[in-house]
């Protein structure tokens, strides 16, 4: 099993270094590869903030990523999707949409006022 770092996910997403591109794709598709739910949340805060990637089009990325038959996570990726999912359509950070989707299964404190909502 490998565990992937935010950055070499981004290289894979962003095809912005066709070397690293290459090695990443080739390493991604070829292995069992595990993402921690750290390394999601670092994934979509640079596409986010560095890279500017519109909302739509980074949670396709990233959740067609997550959803390869080789990629596992510790965490359920039912409940990261579901947190991309509010991250897109609630206006909040995706920390905040991994609460949300844990919501279901614990009880949520927080005084966030979106979060509290997309809880409510």
């Amino acid at each position: 099993m490998i565990v992937l770092d935010a950055n070499y996910i981004l290289r894979y997403l962003l095809r912005d270094n066709e070397e690293m591109y290459f090695m990443a794709e080739e390493t991604i598709v070829n292995n069992a590869c595990m993402v921690l739910n750290e390394v999601v949340a670092e994934v979509v805060y640079v596409l986010e903030k560095v890279y500017r990637v519109p909302k739509l089009e980074l949670v396709d990325a990233v959740s067609s990523f997550l959803s390869k038959a080789n990629i596992t996570m510790i965490a359920k990726k039912s409940d990261v999707l579901l947190a991309l999912q509010y991250y897109q359509e609630k206006n909040i950070d995706f920390v905040d949409g991994y609460l949300c989707a844990l919501k279901d299964e614990y009880e949520v404190k927080t005084f966030d006022k979106k979060l509290l909502k997309c809880c409510g």
